[in-house]
């Protein structure tokens, strides 16, 4: 009988914002996967570590962090691998920062196994809600809309679509800030813009974005854009 395959969200950062359910099966697990930057730490299993065991098996997926498409070679490798352990029968748990089906890289493993597997979705908290807390503002309220953008959209969509926006929040800021910045001014909207880096961690940062003096942003960092109601 093959193995079950886990998406465990595990959260934005702090690690006591992972969920009773995403612990319990962490713990439980024989096998993790995660991704990781080629060189680097895995984040999402730095969150996680106090809840995996000693003993248990690891398979670390190396992704080189460029701009452009996402590269399907590390996933195709690591699917196989993974693929292997569900064929022998055991369970294989896979860590993904913040909630596996918002911008997660679990979602790629997913279209790859799911159909071939049993598979099971964890919902961790979210980037875009924790950014959300971390700047004390509600996303949306009553009959209100929000709008979801990547940084890395052509700017001129980008701008068209923000212009048609009653709130909106723009993920993967990194090194599109200044240009983001320019074009949130130009929209007249820099005052309804703050920018968020690092939600729930330590190092966590909130700034209005018209104060933020600064060329480049970390990866994890988002700009909430709306009217503050009183």
């Amino acid at each position: 009988m093959s193995g079950k395959l886990y998406g465990i969200g595990v959260g934005p950062g702090d690690p006591e914002l992972i969920t009773l359910k995403a612990a319990r099966i962490i713990e439980s697990a024989e096998v993790i996967a995660y991704p990781a930057p080629d060189p680097g730490e895995s984040f999402a299993r730095a969150i996680a570590a106090k809840h995996i065991a000693g003993d248990t098996r690891e398979i670390v997926i190396r992704i080189a962090m460029r701009a452009g498409h996402v590269p399907s070679e590390p996933y195709d490798r690591a699917a196989e691998e993974i693929a292997a352990e569900l064929e022998d029968g055991r369970d294989v748990i896979v860590l993904c920062e913040g909630d596996p089906f918002f911008y997660g890289t679990f979602m790629y493993l997913h279209d790859r196994l799911c159909p071939r597997f049993g598979c099971e979705i964890v919902p961790g908290v979210s980037s875009l809600t924790a950014v959300a807390a971390a700047a004390s503002r509600p996303l949306t309220r009553r009959t209100g809309t929000l709008n979801v953008f990547p940084a890395t959209l052509d700017p001129a969509i980008l701008k068209a679509r923000l212009g048609e926006s009653e709130a909106a929040a723009i993920l993967k800021v990194g090194r599109h800030l200044p240009q983001l910045k320019e074009l949130i001014a130009d929209l007249g909207r820099l005052d309804e813009a703050v920018y968020v880096s690092h939600a729930s961690l330590p190092q966590q940062k909130v700034v209005p974005l018209a104060e933020l003096e600064a060329d480049e942003a970390p990866y994890f960092s988002m700009i909430l854009i709306a009217k503050v109601e009183r």
